[in-house]
C-alpha cells in the first residue's frame, strides 16, 4: 500500500513563520493559456496570452499554494476573456486567503489596416497588457498598450537644406479607466499625434504617402507625449494614465524618451 494513502501530507507552506516579514507580492510568471479578446469591428480575437499573478502574504505564514494559481486559469474552460480576468483576481483572493491580488495578461493585439492610398489590406499586430489590482475594498483594471509610430526629428528638418532624420518610435499608454475603451480607441489617439503611423504593407504610393506625412509633420519625443496627453486629458472615460515614448534614433546609438503621469493612484 501507497504509505501516501493512509498519512497526512505536510502543509508545509501553511506553516507558521516567526520572521514577521510580510511579502508585497508572490505567486507565479511567465504562464501561457488561451485568452478571447473582442474587437471594435465586433469580431473576437483568439489568442496566447502570458499571465503573471501574484498575492500578498501575511508575516505569519511560510508560503503561498502555488499550485491554485494554475488551478484557477484551468478552471475557466479552455480560454479566457476579459470578463473572466476579472473574476479570476477576486478568486485568486479567496482561494488564497489573501488581503491583495495582482495579476497581468500580456497578449498580441492584431488591427486589420487599409494602407492610406493602395487601400491595400494588411495586420498590424500591437502589445497588450491588462493589469488588475484587488482587495477587498476596491478592483482596479488597467491597460497598457505600446503602440509602434513613425516619429521625424523636427530640429533635422529646421537646419538641413534637404531630407530630415526619422525613426520608429513606441508610444506606450498604460490607461486606468472609468468607463470600457476600446483598445482601438487607444490605438487612434497615440497614431493620430505621430508624424505618421506606421502599417504592416505599404505599395510604392503608400511609401510616398508615408514619408511625406511624415516631414510635413515633425515631432521632438517631447512633442509626443504632450500631444497624445492632451487627448487621453480630454476623454471623460480616462481616469489616469502614465505616458511614454521612446524614440529609436536613426542617427544615435541611444533612444530619445519622455514620460507624462496623470491621476495613477495605487490600489488601496
Amino acid at each position: 500500500m501507497n504509505p501516501t494513502s493512509t498519512t497526512a501530507i505536510a502543509d508545509v507552506q501553511g506553516s507558521p513563520d516567526t520572521r514577521e516579514l510580510p511579502i508585497n507580492k508572490v505567486g507565479i510568471k511567465h504562464i501561457r493559456h488561451p485568452v478571447r479578446v473582442r474587437d471594435r469591428s465586433g469580431g473576437e480575437q483568439h489568442t496566447i496570452a502570458t499571465f503573471n499573478m501574484y498575492v500578498d502574504l501575511p508575516h505569519n505564514f511560510k508560503g503561498t499554494h502555488m499550485s491554485r494559481f494554475v488551478e484557477l486559469l484551468n478552471s475557466h474552460e479552455r480560454e479566457i476573456t476579459v470578463a473572466s480576468f476579472k473574476d479570476i483576481l477576486e478568486q485568486m483572493r479567496d482561494a488564497l486567503n489573501a488581503a491583495s491580488a495582482h495579476m497581468e495578461m500580456r497578449f498580441p493585439y492584431f488591427v486589420t489596416k487599409k494602407a492610406p492610398v493602395s487601400g491595400v489590406q494588411s495586420l498590424l499586430d500591437y502589445d497588450v497588457t491588462l493589469i488588475g489590482e484587488a482587495t477587498a475594498d476596491k478592483a482596479q483594471m488597467t491597460v497598457k498598450v505600446v503602440v509602434p509610430v513613425t516619429s521625424l526629428c523636427p530640429c533635422s528638418k529646421e537646419i538641413s537644406q534637404y531630407g530630415a532624420h526619422n525613426q520608429r518610435s513606441h508610444v506606450t499608454v498604460t490607461a486606468r479607466t472609468k468607463g470600457f475603451v476600446w483598445i482601438e480607441d487607444l490605438i487612434d489617439m497615440v497614431e493620430q499625434e505621430a508624424s505618421c503611423e506606421i502599417y504592416g504593407l505599404l505599395k510604392r504610393p503608400d511609401e510616398k504617402y508615408v514619408t511625406e506625412r511624415a516631414y510635413d509633420n515633425p515631432k521632438f519625443v517631447e512633442d509626443m507625449v504632450r500631444d497624445v496627453a492632451a487627448r487621453l486629458n480630454a476623454d471623460k472615460r480616462i481616469e489616469g494614465y502614465i505616458l511614454e515614448s521612446e524614440n529609436f534614433e536613426s542617427i544615435h546609438n541611444h533612444s530619445a524618451y519622455a514620460l507624462i503621469e496623470k491621476g495613477m493612484h495605487p490600489c488601496p
